[in-house]
Order: structure tokens, then sequence, then C-alpha cells
């Protein structure tokens, strides 16, 4: 299933744009943006889907999404079934954080942040509550108060650990995604490994590409991405696969063999190790979801909504 382009509407004045949805149920709208998203999920269960990341979330639950990457939850249970389903968005452009952190030593911890957050974050329990007890001042009807407020949440969550949720490959190509990992020389490999991960892939190849040694370029791997050069290989690998089985009805066989794996019993042995499920599940929980009618989002994204009353006009066009 494609994602579709959502045009956040900050206004005239604003940094930031807070959002206080509030739902019977979360439906399933894949989307993506260029702004980050912090999204805060309460009175909600089900599963979130980032990049080619699916897990369960529960109460609480809190995502911190870089811009570019596809993303959707999707629930029809609430854990109070009196309540609504509430989602506290917050969007926000990279730029002015980055220049914030460049300018204030004070919010200098920002910039580590959006470098952690390069492929998503989920925040350990206990963050999104400490959220909640901002909700006043982030739903103030002051833009400068809802500005303090989200800056001060994320001076707090730079000191929390958090999960990365995807990998690279998970992005449109337009993101940019290998700008955020360091040296010129490592970005070199990395852009490498991007664009010919379909192809055999030798570490003194790689080495070369970097002007280093095949050690000093496992060691910056090590060092820079937490991960070994074949690790990383096989998760840009996976994900490029996960998002064609999300996208497209391509066989199995040729998802395999256009995402670098040419053997597909060795395609489906990774997979199922890197994420738990076989392809075919995988895919199912992408079909499975995306024709359920649900409510649209006009009252947030005109953009989504002129693309649903385009079909609707096509669909009452006379045959």
């Amino acid at each position: 299933m494609k994602a579709t382009y959502e045009h956040v509407d900050f206004g005239a004045s604003c940094s930031v744009r807070v959002y206080n949805r509030r739902l019977p149920r979360i439906p399933f709208e894949r989307h993506h943006h260029p702004e980050y998203e912090l999204t805060l999920t309460m009175n909600s269960q089900g599963k979130r889907y980032i990049g080619d990341s699916v897990a369960v979330y529960g109460d609480d639950d809190l995502v911190l999404v870089p811009p570019d990457l596809p993303h959707t939850w999707s629930s029809n249970r609430s854990i109070d079934p009196l309540q609504p389903q509430v989602a506290i968005v917050v969007w926000f452009d990279g730029g002015w954080v980055q220049r914030l952190a460049d300018l204030c030593p004070e919010y200098a911890d920002l910039r580590n942040l959006l470098r952690r957050a390069a492929c998503g974050l989920s925040f350990q329990q206990g963050a999104g509550t400490q959220m909640r007890a901002q909700l006043d001042r982030l739903l103030s009807a002051n833009a400068r108060e809802r500005l303090t407020a989200v800056l001060d949440i994320l001076i707090l969550l730079s000191d929390l650990p958090g999960e990365a949720l995807t990998s690279p490959s998970a992005f449109d190509a337009r993101a940019g995604t290998t700008s955020a990992y360091g040296p010129d020389r490592l970005n070199r490999v990395l852009s490498l490994i991007d664009t010919q991960f379909t192809h055999p892939l030798k570490l003194g190849t790689l080495a070369k590409a970097a002007g280093m040694s095949e050690r000093t370029l496992t060691r910056h791997f090590t060092q820079h991405l937490g991960e070994s050069v074949g690790a990383y290989i096989a998760r840009v690998r996976i994900g490029h696969a996960c998002r064609m089985l999300a996208d497209t009805a391509l066989p199995i066989s040729v998802v395999a063999s256009r995402s670098g794996f040419p053997n597909l019993a060795n395609f489906n042995r990774q997979f199922k190790m890197t994420k738990q499920m076989t392809p075919i599940v995988y895919r199912k929980q992408f079909s499975g979801t995306k024709n359920e009618a649900s409510p649209s989002l006009t009252e947030r994204s005109p953009s989504l909504d002129s693309k649903q009353r385009v079909s609707k006009r096509r669909s009452r066009a006379p045959t």
C-alpha cells in the first residue's frame, strides 16, 4: 500500500503544530510528510507501522518519527471503552531545531536527539506519562506556550533511551538518510550500499571506496552505526523487501531477488530472523487493513481529503 503525502498546515505564525486527535478508533492511514512527528497515544492499543517496523503498542506509547518515513497507527480497541482513543501529535521542522541547537548551548542536546531519530525512536515506558503531564501547556490556546512546552519535552526526551524502529532503506530516496551517519568517507560507503545493495557487496570493495583498510572500516561501522558492515547490508536489504511487500503485489521470489537475495530460502530465513515473521505474514498485515472503512482526516489534512474527494467524484462519473 503506497503511503499518501500529507501536507501539514502550521498556520501563519507558528513554529510547531499540536493536534489533539480524539476518535472511537484509530484507522489505518499510511502517510508521510517532511516534518518530524512526535505522537503520544492514550487509551489505545493496537499496532503501529513505522517504516518497515510493525509493533504492538499500548497506553502512553510515545514515538518520534523522522521526515518522509511512512507511518500509521491502527486500533479498534480502547483500553477504556467508554472513552475515546487520543493521539497528541506534534509536528515540527528539524531545520529550526538544528539551528537552535547550534546557537544555544542550552539546547545542544537536541542535535543528538534528531540524529538518534534518523530511523524513528520508540521511547521507554514512562516517557509517555511524563509527556502527558505537559498536556495543559501543549494544548494551550497560546502559541508561545505550546512552543516552550514542545522544547521542554524534546529536551526531556534527549536524555532518555529510545529504540530505533526501522531500517535506512524504509525511507523514500528523497529523504537523504545517509547524511546523518558521520564522516564523509563513511558516507561514501553508505551511499554505495544504499544504491548497490541488490548486487553482491564485498568488504574489500567497500573499504577501497572509503579509502580505508577493511579493519578500519569495520571499526568505524561499529563505532558510528553500532553494528557490523554485514549486519547493516542485511538490514538495508530486508528494509527494501519490507517496502516492496507493503507497497506491491509482486511474488515473494521477485521481492527477494530485487532486494539482493538471489536465494529464496536464504531470504525467507533472514527475513524471519529479522522480523520474527515470514514475508507472507508481514505482507498480510498491510493488505488486511488497507481496505477498512475509516473516517477522513479533513480536520487535519486537506491534502489527504482532496485525494479522497477526487476518488469519490471518479466513482460517481457516468460510464
